[in-house]
């Protein structure tokens, strides 16, 4: 049971191919986490399938939160408010996590808070460092977003900058794909690039013109597909581990880079990493190394928060909760959600 004192949010994500749902004790503690990936299912295909996603969901909800609420020993009546990913993310597979996360507040009579699934990955920085707390600088990178983001307070971001074409996260799949490494590329590219030479090949870094903090990596996406049909014309053995990792430095250099710039010329000196390339270990090596040796401190949430899940949902419906943000019965799904809207 809860004290007086105390604020449990039972928080549900479900936007992309993670069903998930944990317990999140007054924004910090997570008193349970429970996530089902689908991502065997969805390696056939080489990348997920839509509609067998939101099947999934459906079908590995209901258990998914009543593991989390047994984990965390406390009841529906116990829970304070029920909190879910409205967006950005897959339409239908939000559906399913919003229709559910209504009904359980409908009937409990709890209140409901809608969550923006890029906000909830900038709050799970705050379950592990609790010395965390606005104004600093977020580098979010996923699959299907990479944004340079100053955190001016809980829940107020002033984005400089994001990518024009490709997220970093859609670059690693789609190079993993062609290189032969299949799906999840974020992984496999990080895996393969351990054993490789990271200066065996040399691709462009990207500059976005009129902004120095904008990202595309469409460009180096097709070096790489150039280098690789050069290869194929002119019989040149490729080693797939040297490719990931010069790959791989490329995309670290080009979004420390863009970071480091920002923070001096912000006067920023707390660095934060985000999203589920945030589990990259190059990237977390370099944008640590890089903050050391400008005195910055540097934060990034363990591997299993930065790629999706629900304890960071609770996490950013929490800070929602405390500025008397709640949402209607008529939430809805919205799949191209931005940062910072509502």
């Amino acid at each position: 049971m809860t004290s007086n004192t105390d604020t449990d949010i039972l928080a549900i994500e479900t936007s992309c191919d993670e069903t998930a749902a944990a317990v999140v004790r007054n924004g910090r503690e997570i008193l349970s986490s429970t996530i089902y990936t689908q991502i065997a299912m969805h390696t056939v295909y080489g990348g997920v399938v839509p509609e067998l996603a939101s099947r999934k969901h459906i079908e590995k909800i209901n258990a998914v939160i009543e593991k989390a609420l047994a984990d965390a020993g406390l009841a529906l009546d116990d829970i304070d408010a029920v909190a879910v990913t409205y967006g950005p993310g897959l339409v239908g597979a939000l559906l399913v996590g919003v229709a559910e996360a209504k009904a359980i507040a409908w009937a409990s009579r709890k209140p409901l808070i809608g969550v923006n699934h890029i906000e909830g990955h900038i709050a799970a920085n705050y379950i592990e460092h609790p010395d965390l707390e606005p104004p600093y600088l977020c580098l979010v990178v996923s699959g299907g977003h990479t944004h340079l983001v100053v955190v001016r307070d809980w829940a107020e971001f002033e984005i400089l900058g994001r990518t024009v074409d490709d997220a970093a996260g859609e670059a690693f799949d789609k190079v993993a794909r062609a290189i032969g490494l299949g799906y999840p590329g974020g992984p496999k590219i990080d895996a393969a690039a351990k054993a490789g030479n990271a200066e065996a090949i040399t691709f462009p870094k990207a500059k976005v013109n009129g902004s120095a903090y904008d990202f595309s990596f469409s460009g180096l996406k097709s070096a790489v597909l150039n280098y690789l049909n050069h290869a194929e014309m002119t019989g040149e053995t490729v080693s797939p581990d040297d490719l990931a990792a010069s790959f791989q430095k490329a995309v670290v250099d080009v979004l420390c880079e863009h970071t480091m710039l920002a923070a001096e010329e912000c006067g920023i000196d707390r660095i934060a990493l985000a999203g589920g390339v945030s589990a990259n270990s190059a990237l977390r090596t370099s944008m640590e190394r890089a903050c050391e040796s400008r005195g910055m401190k540097f934060y990034v949430p363990s591997p299993v928060y930065c790629t999706d899940n629900a304890a960071m949902i609770g996490v950013a419906a929490w800070h929602e909760m405390r500025a008397g943000r709640f949402s209607g019965w008529d939430l809805n799904a919205v799949p191209g959600l931005k940062l910072g809207e509502r």
